[in-house]
């Protein structure tokens, strides 16, 4: 009687008893901190961490302001709420980046389908806040575009990608009147704000995917000429921009928070110690950067615009030998939403840019704006994800071997 043949596993064939037995939670833990970007997750924390306390030294001048001193809590009734919102974004960045890529961007298309579904039907079932139709009460009120900030750019690689099957596919068209349509939505609330963060992502990604220099000079041109119109014949960018040429409400609020952010010095007044704050409207939200710069100084402000370049460029040298188009272009959409929210934020501060509404990623106090931008940060830990065991040689990636001991002499 012939002996049995031993089984020989075939490649992609699964093993009867993990198909039975499920990784358990611990395994999916250490893979998960394997692969992750610690460096990246660590300036994240620590950008969260100066959040806590800006909004701690901001909360007295908004408590006071918007008369909620007066409860339990007190003049950090914000700071406790802003802990709250800070431990569930956490959750849902941590939760987020658990997500392999490809479940990563089924989730973020069906989160995209449906707030997209929301800023359509926004003009009729939008709740009015300072003249605007922003927000959607639905038990709880969220703004629909901050969610939408990172599912349009993981969408936008996702299309953008499409490419690779076919490169006659008209992607770079596709995106734009994707884009298009989102800005008109964004106008009709009206929110210029994010609807020029939403041009300035497609076009990085655009350029990214491909798209020759000439025809950036048109797309380039074109944004100038559509400012122009909408200088002409839309109200609020008008105001907008009058406001900050000099004159109306919005550019006494934007020359204050410059004034304060100066007012503190390199080293700041000292924490609760400013008083220039105190007359700020949004102190903890819009304008919580001028806090952070009379209370702790110019010097800590500096320190805040290198952490979130520090964010920006570890995503983009991640993505350096990264070799799926779509990671590479999703991370990229993923940090320029990040980034340039933070950084048309920063102008407004130094009064360089007009007033557009923008919260601090990470460190202004928010509700759901703490979430979505919690998302943001997760998908991008979830798109910078790579195997540690996993090197580059002359034709692709391959894993790496193992390191041998030395034998002792």
């Amino acid at each position: 009687m012939s002996a049995a043949r031993p089984h020989i596993p075939v490649i992609g064939e699964r093993s009867p008893r993990k198909a039975r037995f499920p990784q358990d939670r611990k395994t999916q833990l250490r893979v998960w901190w394997r692969e992750i970007d610690r460096v990246l997750l660590a300036l994240v924390l620590l950008l969260m961490a100066i959040g806590s306390i800006a909004v701690a030294a901001a909360s007295p001048a908004s408590a006071r302001r918007l008369s909620t001193s007066s409860v339990q809590l007190g003049d950090l009734y914000f700071w406790w709420a802003h802990v709250r919102w800070q431990l569930l974004g956490l959750a849902t960045m941590l939760g987020v980046s658990f997500a392999p890529r490809e479940l990563a961007r089924r989730g973020a298309i069906v989160l995209g389908a449906a707030m997209l579904t929301c800023l359509v039907l926004l003009p009729l079932i939008g709740n009015e806040v300072n003249g605007a139709k922003r927000w959607i009460d639905m038990g709880i009120r969220f703004q629909p575009s901050e969610f939408f900030k990172p599912a349009y750019a993981v969408t936008l690689a996702w299309i953008l990608s499409w490419r690779l099957r076919d490169p006659r596919l008209p992607v770079i068209q596709i995106t734009a009147g994707l884009m298009a349509l989102v800005v008109v939505l964004l106008m009709l609330q009206p929110n210029l704000g994010d609807a020029m963060l939403f041009v300035g992502c497609w076009l990085v990604m655009a350029m990214l995917a491909g798209l020759p220099m000439q025809k950036i000079g048109i797309v380039a041109g074109g944004g100038v000429g559509a400012l122009a119109l909408a200088y002409l014949f839309y109200d609020n960018a008008r105001h907008r921009i009058d406001s900050f040429l000099g004159g109306g409400t919005a550019y006494d609020q934007v020359d204050l928070a410059s004034r304060t952010l100066l007012g503190g010095g390199w080293t700041g007044t000292g924490i609760w110690l400013g008083r220039r704050k105190m007359q700020l409207p949004e102190a903890h939200t819009d304008y919580i950067f001028s806090v952070i710069g009379e209370e702790f100084g110019l010097l800590v402000c500096g320190v805040i615009v290198l952490l979130y370049l520090a964010i920006v460029g570890r995503v983009l040298v991640r993505m350096i030998e990264e070799e799926n188009l779509f990671a590479v272009l999703a991370a990229t959409g993923l940090a320029t939403i990040f980034g340039g929210q933070a950084f048309i934020n920063i102008l407004v501060n130094l009064q360089l840019f007009p007033s557009k509404g923008m919260t601090l990623p990470l460190i202004s106090y928010g509700g759901s704006s703490t979430i979505a931008v919690s998302t943001t940060v997760g998908l991008l830990l979830a798109m910078t994800r790579r195997n540690p065991f996993l090197t580059r040689d002359g034709v692709g990636i391959t894993a790496a071997r193992p390191r041998r001991k030395a034998k002792a002499s």
